[in-house]
């Protein structure tokens, strides 16, 4: 009888439905996670939409890079960047054109603007690309136009002091007289004196 029991009882337990046994589950919710959290960073690190960025430069109080709203005007970049300065002829350039997108606006002073060649329709001549050298006719280098390389041509100016003059009137503004250039870490008096008849503001 107990024989029996013992041989019953050893069956039941092998042939007990393999459902009463605890379900192992894979969760696949951290992998998922991941990837939801690698396209949300994909989606913040796109540039934002809506705006153009443009550099101002030339004759206005602040140069520098600005954002602004798609379909805004070339007088909303010179008003950005702080207005023109009163040396700039504004006229000279289309001051109703749409911005683009990574463009460069250039608002020259008068006497530049004066010098244009015959014919160039000063409107769009200032705008986009063009550039004007800081190396004025008579040799002066203009602080508020030279590039760091024309710089260099000034006494005691190497490369380093050449980029730190560029850094500061983008930081703080245009120099309005050639002694604005001491307030440039490096440039005290005695280097001043050396290159103050050369150097020259627009």
């Amino acid at each position: 009888m107990c024989a029996a029991a013992l041989v019953l009882g050893v069956a039941l337990w092998r042939f007990w439905p393999a459902a009463s046994a605890p379900e192992i589950a894979f969760d696949e919710s951290v992998e998922g996670a991941q990837d939801v959290a690698v396209a949300a960073s994909d989606e913040t690190s796109e540039a934002p939409s809506g705006t153009a960025v443009v550099h101002v430069a030339g004759a206005i109080l602040q140069p520098g890079v600005y954002s602004l709203s798609l379909g805004a005007r070339v007088s909303d970049a010179v008003a950005a960047a702080g207005g023109a300065l009163g040396s700039a002829a504004p006229d000279a350039v289309n001051l109703a054109r749409i911005v683009a997108d990574g463009e460069r606006i250039y608002i020259p002073t008068q006497e530049e603007a004066d010098g244009a060649p015959e014919g160039v329709g000063g409107a769009e001549a200032w705008v986009g690309e063009a550039s004007a050298t800081g190396v004025r006719g008579d040799g002066s280098i203009d602080v508020n136009r030279a590039t760091a390389a024309e710089l260099e041509a000034l006494p005691g100016v190497g490369p380093a002091t050449a980029q730190k003059i560029v850094d500061d009137r983008e930081a703080n503004g245009p120099y309005a007289k050639p002694e604005d250039l001491m307030r440039v870490p490096g440039i005290g008096a005695k280097k001043f004196e050396a290159m103050s008849g050369q150097v020259s503001v627009g």
